[in-house]
Formats: C-alpha cells, sequence, structure tokens
C-alpha cells in the first residue's frame, strides 16, 4: 500500500481548504437554500461578446495564440487601461493575457518571491492569497484593517509590518469581501511608506468597475513612481459578467513580464483563443452594459445596507465590487455558528468572515450578485432570524 501522506508536497497537505469552498459543500447538501454567497454576476454575458465568440467558432478561429496573448486583445488592454486609469503598458512587451486574473496573481507572486520572502497580505481578502504565497516558499504576513478605518490599508499598519524580508504587498482594492476602496490619498500615504524600500506591490484590481462613490477608480499604478513596482492584475469575470469565459491579464514593466512569461509558457502555453477575440469585443464595445449592471448592483447595495443595520446588524458601507460584511458580533456567536444555524434553521447561505483571514471573525460576506427579489426573500429570512435569537436573548 502507498502512502499517500508521504507521497504529497508537504506544504500541499498542509494547506487549509477554501473556507468558501467548505462551507458550499455544506449548503449544497441542504434543500431549498437561497444563497448569497457566491461571487458571481447573475447578468448573462453581453450579446455582442458572446455573439463574436460565436462568429470566431464559426470561422475556426481555434488555434493557439502567442503566449502572451493576441496582439489585438493586448492593444485593447493597453488602450482600455490608458482611458481608464492613465497608465501606459507597451501591448508587445508589458501585457499578458492570463487564464482568469487567479492566474496572474499565481504566476506574479511565483514569479517575484524567493524562498523565505516576506509578502504582505492585506486581509480581510480573497482566499487565494496566502496559499499561493506558501506554495512559492513565502511567508505570509498578514496586515488587518478595521471597520474603524473604513477597511482601508493604513500607512502606519503597513509601515508596523515592514522588516527587512519584506518582499512584495499585495493590494486587494476595491475589496473581496468587505467592499472597501483606495482612495487617491490613501494610496499617496502608501506609496510615500514603499519609496524607500525595495518592496514589490501586486494590484488586484478585479473589481475596478464596480465602484459606486461617483469617483472613478484609482489605481496605484497612478502615482508617481509606483508603475515600475507594481504588477497590475484585472480580468473580464466580474466587470463583463465573463466568469466562465476564464480571462484575465497581468501588466508590468518589460523586466519582470519577460520572466513571468515564462511560467505562463510552461503551465498554460496560452489563455483560451475564443475567449480572448470576446474579450476584445467587451472592452471595445460594452461600456453601456458595464454601466448598466453597476446601476443594478448600486440599488441592491443601498438595499442591502439600510436592511442589515434596520436588522440590528451593523453594516459598513462598501463602496466597490458586490459584497456586503455586516457585523455579527452582537449576536455573541463565532461567524461559524452564526452561518451554520441561519443555514441549517433558515436555509439561508452565506459566508463566515472568518474564511477571509482571522481579522474576518464576527462578520459574514453577503454577495448582491443577485436579482433584488431573491435578495428580499433572503433577508426576511435573516430577519427572522435574528429576532429569535433576540428572543432567546442572545442578544
Amino acid at each position: 500500500m502507498i502512502d499517500y501522506n508521504k507521497v504529497l508536497s508537504s506544504k500541499c497537505r498542509d494547506l487549509k481548504p477554501s473556507g468558501i469552498r467548505k462551507f458550499f459543500d455544506i449548503a449544497s447538501s441542504v434543500e431549498g437554500v437561497i444563497s448569497l454567497g457566491v461571487g458571481e454576476p447573475d447578468f448573462p454575458t453581453p450579446w455582442l461578446i458572446r455573439n463574436t465568440a460565436i462568429k470566431t467558432l464559426q470561422q475556426g478561429k481555434t488555434v493557439y495564440t502567442s503566449n502572451s496573448g493576441l496582439a489585438q486583445l493586448r492593444t485593447s488592454v493597453s488602450g482600455y487601461i490608458k482611458h481608464k486609469i492613465n497608465a501606459d503598458y507597451n501591448p508587445d512587451n508589458e501585457i499578458i493575457i492570463t487564464v482568469g486574473g487567479s492566474e496572474a496573481i499565481d504566476i506574479g507572486i511565483r514569479a517575484v518571491v524567493n524562498p523565505g520572502d516576506e509578502v504582505l497580505v492585506v486581509e480581510p481578502c480573497f482566499v487565494c492569497y496566502t496559499p499561493i504565497v506558501t506554495l512559492a516558499g513565502g511567508i505570509p504576513v498578514s496586515i488587518e484593517t478595521k471597520a474603524e478605518d473604513n477597511f482601508r490599508l493604513t500607512a502606519k499598519a503597513l509601515r508596523e509590518k515592514i522588516t527587512g524580508k519584506t518582499k512584495l504587498l499585495i493590494l486587494p482594492f476595491p475589496n473581496n469581501p468587505t467592499g472597501a476602496v483606495m482612495e487617491r490619498h490613501d494610496l499617496e500615504e502608501i506609496s510615500e511608506v514603499l519609496k524607500c524600500t525595495d518592496i514589490m506591490v501586486l494590484s488586484d484590481e478585479i473589481y475596478s468597475e464596480l465602484t459606486y462613490t461617483g469617483n472613478r477608480h484609482v489605481s496605484i499604478t497612478e502615482i508617481d513612481g509606483m508603475k515600475e513596482r507594481t504588477l497590475l492584475v484585472n480580468g473580464f469575470s466580474k466587470a463583463f459578467a465573463m466568469t466562465g469565459w476564464r480571462l484575465g491579464y497581468l501588466c508590468a514593466p518589460a523586466p519582470l513580464t519577460e520572466q513571468i512569461l515564462k511560467i505562463h509558457q510552461y503551465a498554460i502555453m496560452c489563455s483560451p483563443t475564443t475567449s480572448q477575440y470576446a474579450a476584445v469585443e467587451a472592452l471595445n464595445s460594452c461600456d453601456s452594459e458595464v454601466k448598466k449592471m453597476v446601476d443594478e448592483y448600486n440599488i441592491r447595495r443601498r438595499w442591502l445596507v439600510n436592511a442589515f443595520n434596520e436588522i440590528g446588524l451593523d453594516c459598513f458601507e462598501p463602496q466597490g465590487a458586490f459584497y456586503v460584511f455586516p457585523s455579527i458580533k452582537s449576536t455573541g456567536l463565532s461567524s461559524q455558528e452564526f452561518c451554520e444555524k441561519l443555514l441549517y434553521n433558515h436555509k439561508v447561505a452565506v459566508v463566515p468572515g472568518d474564511a477571509f483571514g482571522d481579522c474576518g471573525e464576527g462578520y459574514i460576506r453577503v454577495s448582491y450578485a443577485y436579482s433584488l427579489k431573491h435578495i428580499m426573500e433572503a433577508l426576511d429570512r435573516i430577519r427572522i432570524f435574528v429576532n429569535e435569537l433576540k428572543e432567546k436573548n442572545f442578544l
């Protein structure tokens, strides 16, 4: 008999499974569940994008592209970034088309992290950063954000975590799960801390189109001196409702992309060809479709924040992405307990806050990438649950 514990890499074996997926494995076994847990747009991919994909299939455009992606798509990405955040990236050698934003994060981290390097991870955050850092041999170091700071990274918190081993800062804004955004003055303060160091930044801006402040998204690459030390990650899943198309991109100075491309070459070869042709159409023709989705998300966002506050669960007002992050501390229950009781007793699935880092304890993540009718029905059940807790003197 083979002892698979000896066969497996210790790094892989010791990784914790995703707290999101673990919880939804449980939720999938309960009939009649209303889910507010998945971070996936409920809108169909805009027809212009789908139609372009259909035409390319009919035309037989199904062969490999270059490793870095279709030249036409890289040119479109370059123009899109210039228009949106006024950053110049050469489509010939500073842009790599990836299999979703997730691959861009993975190859970016692996390309710069050596064993023993410390990587600062701003939490709460998406679940993939720490495991990827660990697999690369790096040491993840959490920087906790707080509700009183609007879940933004502060210069003080950053400075306190920097050591001589710090190699990379992962900056995930607009943020999943909190919906927090970093404004220009916040980024300027962060930049002042970093400019006197050799620390790189991986800026995950996958939710950059989904903001609700009335001001456009600001990227750290726009701040003087930061583009040259930043790996910019973005993609098509969230803004263009293209989750299953698996397409993203990484932008960085040429000396970095030249090396990062080698990992992409050996692991992936190239991103899906049909998706790449469709993405050109997304970038060039779908601003109005994105705006419609953002307007609808904004309606849901405002309704959810008000509803949670009325229920008695204090809710930070998110300014980006499509999640709210209400506090359940007043219930006396842990995030896991709250979510499990809500699931089994009232058949509503949300995500425990501690799935996004230890500092997420005492919160739950609720997605508003669902219809308002769906959201309202789920909130009715949550209201009943919270009222039951009050009656039992838990509140």
